[in-house]
């Protein structure tokens, strides 16, 4: 049996903030292998395709040389991605209590599943503990700034999606 520590930090990352940005370079210290898990969840109705949102991530993990990280889309139940990875632990992050309700049911769940697996919560830094990805969205079609929610180059894809999308309904 292998020693090395795998460990799974799955989202959807439609976009990638730079609250998953903090999450990613705290888990990496955690583990010998962090797989970011990219779901392709298509009832959430992404902005971006899951191969964007896997390149947008990839890009993203390049800033931490000497990490060893592995990007994966994934639509298959949390806890068999979980076992196709080796991941002896999945890494969630939390923002508010609410994300800890959910997230709490959620570890019942799959401990039932496969009770070999750990789940372990990051607090969110206080300067993003209020970022989520809808709340980007929403802001980028209202023409709001992005800037400080996501990377220049995020921010960029989604203002041209944004326009894209606009154009496409005239």
């Amino acid at each position: 049996m292998s020693t090395e520590r795998v460990g799974l930090y799955p989202g959807t990352f439609d976009p990638i903030t730079l609250g998953h940005y903090d999450i990613i370079k705290r888990a990496s210290k955690l583990v010998d292998t962090l797989v970011i898990g990219v779901a392709m969840n298509p009832g959430k109705n992404p902005l971006f395709s899951v191969e964007e949102r896997v390149e947008m991530v990839e890009k993203l993990t390049q800033e931490f040389p000497g990490t060893n990280f592995e990007v994966r889309p994934f639509n298959n139940l949390l806890m068999h991605f979980a076992e196709e990875c080796r991941a002896r632990v999945i890494i969630r992050g939390l923002r508010a209590v609410s994300d800890f309700e959910y997230e709490f049911q959620m570890v019942g769940m799959n401990r039932r599943l496969n009770s070999e697996i750990e789940t372990v919560f990051l607090m969110a830094s206080d300067q993003h503990q209020f970022i989520a990805s809808s709340l980007v969205k929403e802001i980028a079609f209202l023409d709001g700034d992005i800037k400080k929610f996501v990377s220049p180059e995020t921010a960029n894809r989604i203002v041209e999606r944004v326009e894209k999308i606009r154009s496409e309904k005239v």
